[in-house]
């Protein structure tokens, strides 16, 4: 009896550490990286850098949780999630159709901004008055949600075919430094960098024509890949580097404490983005010296990507 009794305890605490085991550890999953400003670039010397990339890399030490990480275009990666083909990927904002695919923790809130050729200025200093004018044409990254007004916006250019779809922000960058298109939708983290090429920076003037129109981004999981611990286990662990202020203390590493601030979530971290109702048009010319707070060797990094 007492050999069976010993065999038989024996047998229960493999099967208990062979449980517990499966439990505790995290499978392995591919994350999909994409390059936009500060989010994801290379530097000078080709080394990948960004807030994205340094907060997986925490997020991964925190949760135990291994990533195969990959680089792909914001419309592949929302594809292919789409299709069941990708693990996880950042920086995305949830929509209810989104949100049948993927599940989202937020990591931080920011807006996009109108960047307009200066020669079009006071004439077009309005949203409304862009519209109207009937020829100026603005680039906008395709899948992108801009929010509820530029959103609208883009419906009515695209209407007229005064709509350049790219893939990327990079391309409407140099559409707009060739002059073919008069506009650009983008967000601090991208814009934030063209301020340091003197050139360019005088070609255009940020206007915030949706001051009270908040962006969630967060972390994006596919609900059929990522096993439902596992997404409880990232959510607990970007939660804490919310909570503790790692996030913040990224977010100021790259952007500055000024634009820093602005980014954090308050809390609880709202989960769809907002639809405000319409605010007046302005411009924002003081948001030109708050990105001055970043590093140079950001501004040195934005003009070899």
């Amino acid at each position: 009896m007492g050999y069976r009794l010993k065999h038989l305890l024996l047998l229960v605490g493999l099967s208990f550490w062979a449980a517990t085991g499966s439990e505790a550890a995290c499978q392995r999953y591919t994350l999909a990286f994409y390059e936009l400003g500060v989010l994801y670039y290379r530097s000078a010397d080709g080394k990948p850098q960004g807030i994205d990339k340094d907060i997986v890399e925490e997020l991964a030490r925190r949760s135990a949780c291994p990533f195969n990480t990959v680089l792909e275009s914001r419309v592949r990666i929302w594809d292919q999630l789409s299709r069941q083909l990708l693990d996880l990927s950042v920086s995305g904002i949830a929509t209810a159709q989104r949100e049948e695919f993927a599940e989202f923790i937020p990591y931080f809130q920011t807006r996009n901004y109108a960047l307009l050729r200066r020669t079009l200025l006071p004439a077009l200093a309005t949203p409304e008055a862009f519209v109207k004018q009937g020829q100026s044409q603005v680039a906008a990254v395709k899948s992108f949600k801009h929010g509820a007004l530029y959103d609208a916006w883009l419906a009515e250019l695209r209407a007229q075919n005064r709509v350049v779809d790219v893939a990327d922000f990079d391309q409407g960058v140099r559409l707009f430094r060739g002059g073919r298109v008069d506009a650009l939708i983008a967000l601090p983290t991208s814009w934030a960098l063209l301020l340091h090429d003197p050139g360019l920076a005088q070609q255009f003037q940020v206007m915030d024509w949706a001051p009270q129109d908040q962006l969630v981004h967060g972390l994006i999981m596919s609900r059929q890949r990522v096993s439902a611990e596992d997404r409880e286990r990232l959510r607990q662990a970007l939660n804490a580097m919310i909570s503790d202020g790692s996030v913040k203390s990224i977010f100021s590493r790259h952007v500055g404490p000024t634009l820093a601030a602005g980014m954090m979530l308050p809390h609880p971290a709202p989960r769809r983005p907002g639809h405000d109702a319409p605010h007046p048009p302005t411009a924002a010319p003081e948001l030109r010296s708050n990105a001055g707070t970043m590093p140079y060797s950001l501004a040195r990094a934005s003009t070899t990507n």
